[in-house]
């Protein structure tokens, strides 16, 4: 009967449902991360989402982690799901997933880029066999540069007022600052990786930026930056052993917080929880927020247990106490750029070592429940210390910081409850916690609270919160999802949070709250609608004669987009977003027209935009995707007056070969020079070019 079952949905559906050969990722993330933040880490999220669509996920032995982790599935989706296994055992095709109550073709097309139905078996041969004919790998190689002369290439930093502090006496240190880029204007960037799902994972990546010289210099040697890691699974016993690079998921990822953690945007719902996949290799360029070193996991029944060590050189730019008689050196903070193409910022490379042991114990009797514990260690060479002033005299000061926490889940019928509490060195404690539910077929809810001391330290923590770091603030998130049919879907959240403590720019504790309403539509499969409104609001100290004073700061987004598949080779997306902000009773705004085209002809495919923008100040800028190369994300602020265009193709001359060509430009009618200090040109441009080669072995 199952045989008979599935036979007859394949032959129904081949049609219906039929898998892309490329996902649009920039589309996907797109639904999950409408809102455009400069805050966010759209990298890890862009490699979370590749490393599922390149070693896609197998119906037949997936968790429900891995299957949540898409955000894409509600609790209802997950449990039919499973109970759907159990009772008719292994998939014979992705069409069966129309069989199973409350998965509509919509969610199914969203869920095809991510998985696979395979037959589970053990691959006996040789592992280098098993890597050396592995289809699942590639090499690419990216080149950008940007197009106008900048002040950091120049041989001498030209006069410009920008610089002078001190009049006439100033201009002949400027003229002879010695303080400019080390190497070339050109970034590349450089990807191997062969992996294959519960087998393997093999990588390296190396990067060079933009005035990084290339060669031996400060200890370095050829790229500045070099990531590698070998991942092996199910061998000698052990569930995974991690060599190189890594980072770890753990919880609700209070200490462990890394990967596809996607928080408030559009997708209201699904967003919010976490989820615990463990050691994970790492395969970005950003510079720092990973460790280096050795990580094991064993699993034995119902437990699971991990383990691992970390020792990783990061940037530091070193000081001294002249008030100490030993004169003690000590750095303000690990710094994160990443940046060497100065002379100061070579001096800071590598300058402080980081070593990490951490620990997870997981319980999990059934997949319904899962309770754990994690613990991390944090030494440096170097003691941290933040210069003093009056908001972050509860940041971390010294050489060591211990941190544990204790996480689980639990899920009921359609009902899932998470949570983790930690507590770190200084005696501050982190704790988030909440719930996601289907109430009916239409309409799914979230709720999440969430309390972070102002002396909570965390380095690697990632959890739901409003802040970019986990650390002094408290706030309630209520999320809802309407579908009162397929045509039509309402998504919507309320978030109010408080900061006990100071924060920069705000002198005393304060409040603030967010929501956001969004009306999609979708008249056929060719077209797609939707309305977004956002509300901010948040308390700044402003000056009111002699006294300074919070005041409220709020903030309007608008956004209204239209998506129309043309035919099979034309896609046009027209979008307006726009933003008005009231702060001390002064108004300002901003907004831009945006119109792309994306077509396809013969063996090459093109995307274009042209946008028009104009923002009062940069509190208004216009965040908004643009259509990369494979493995990049661009979300550029559009600030100013004028124009954004940009022109991508890509070509494919052969099967296993790859070649993306961009142009990109900002042409500004308010201004007649682009970014600042070294980053300067002059000129009302700012153009930048792309290329990259993608080899398939």
């Amino acid at each position: 009967m199952k045989q008979f079952v599935g036979t007859v949905l394949i032959f129904i559906s081949s049609s219906i449902i039929a898998q892309d050969e490329e996902i649009e990722l920039e589309t996907f993330a797109e639904r999950l991360f409408q809102i455009q933040d400069e805050d966010v880490s759209y990298e890890d999220i862009y490699e979370s989402l590749l490393l599922y669509y390149n070693d896609k996920i197998n119906l037949n032995n997936a968790t429900p982690e891995e299957l949540a982790s898409l955000y894409i599935l509600n609790p209802a989706q997950v449990s039919n799901f499973f109970e759907y296994r159990d009772q008719f055992g292994s998939f014979l095709s992705i069409n069966e997933l129309q069989a199973i109550p409350e998965f509509d073709l919509k969610t199914i097309r969203l869920l095809l880029p991510f998985i696979s139905v395979k037959e589970s078996f053990h691959d006996n041969r040789p592992f280098l066999k098993r890597v050396l004919t592995e289809e699942n790998n590639y090499l690419l190689i990216r080149y950008t540069r940007r197009v106008e002369k900048q002040v950091g290439y120049t041989s001498a930093v030209p006069i410009d007022t920008t610089f002078l502090s001190n009049g006439a006496n100033a201009i002949d240190t400027v003229i002879s600052k010695p303080s400019r880029y080390q190497g070339s204007p050109g970034k590349i960037y450089g990807r191997f990786r062969t992996q294959h799902r519960n087998d393997f994972s093999i990588g390296f990546t190396f990067e060079k930026d933009e005035g990084e010289r290339f060669g031996t210099d400060n200890g370095k040697t050829g790229f500045d930056f070099y990531s590698y890691h070998l991942l092996l699974e199910n061998k000698y016993g052990f569930k995974k052993i991690m060599l190189g690079d890594f980072q770890m998921q753990i919880g609700q990822g209070v200490v462990f917080g890394a990967g596809f953690n996607a928080g408030k945007g559009a997708e209201t719902v699904n967003t919010v929880k976490r989820n615990t996949l463990g050691i994970r290799p790492y395969t970005s360029v950003l510079e720092s927020g990973f460790f280096r070193g050795i990580g094991i996991t064993k699993s034995k029944g119902d437990f699971e247990f991990t383990i691992f060590y970390s020792n990783l050189k990061q940037d530091g730019n070193i000081q001294s106490d002249s008030t100490q008689s030993d004169f003690e050196e000590f750095v303000n903070s690990i710094q994160k750029t990443g940046f060497h193409r100065t002379p100061k910022e070579l001096s800071s490379r590598k300058q402080v070592v980081e070593e990490s042991l951490g620990a997870v114990f997981q319980y999990s009797p059934h997949r319904r429940l899962a309770i754990g514990v994690s613990g991390l260690k944090s030494g440096f060479s170097q003691p941290q210390q933040r210069k003093p002033n009056n908001y972050n005299q509860f940041e971390f000061k010294g050489n060591i910081n211990y941190i544990a926490s204790i996480f689980g889940h639990y899920s009921w019928q359609n009902f899932t409850f998470f949570g983790e509490a930690a507590r770190s060195k200084s005696g501050g404690v982190g704790a988030v916690g909440g719930l996601v539910t289907s109430l009916s077929r239409k309409v799914d809810m979230a709720l999440v609270h969430r309390n972070y001391n102002r002396n909570f330290h965390t380095f690697y923590g990632n959890s739901f919160s409003e802040n970019s770091r986990n650390i002094n603030e408290k706030g309630t998130y209520w999320g809802l999802s309407i579908r009162p049919n397929r045509r039509h879907r309402i998504n919507a959240y309320y978030d109010r949070f408080q900061f006990p403590w100071l924060k920069f720019k705000t002198e005393a504790p304060s409040i603030g709250q967010e929501w956001l309403i969004r009306y999609s539509y979708v008249p056929r499969r060719s077209s797609t609608l939707y309305i977004q409104i956002r509300q901010q609001k948040k308390q700044e100290t402003v000056p009111l004669g002699n006294l300074n004073i919070l005041a409220d700061k709020t903030k309007w987004n608008y956004l209204f987009n239209i998506d129309f598949t043309a035919s099979r080779s034309i896609k046009l997306k027209t979008k307006v977003q726009w933003s008005t902000q009231y702060e001390n009773e002064r108004s300002t705004k901003g907004f831009t027209i945006i119109q792309d085209v994306n077509f396809s002809v013969w063996r090459l495919k093109f995307n274009t935009r042209m946008a028009l923008f104009d923002t009062d100040d940069f509190d208004n800028a216009q965040y908004t995707y643009e259509s990369d190369v494979l493995y990049a994300f661009s979300i550029p602020a559009y600030n100013g007056l004028g124009t954004r265009s940009y022109i991508m193709a890509r070509y494919d001359p052969v099967k296993n070969i790859s070649i993306w060509l961009r142009y990109a430009r900002f042409r500004f009618r308010d201004r007649d020079s682009t970014g600042s200090g070294l980053n300067k040109s002059f000129g009302p441009t700012a153009t930048e070019v792309k290329a990259m080669l993608r080899v398939k072995f």
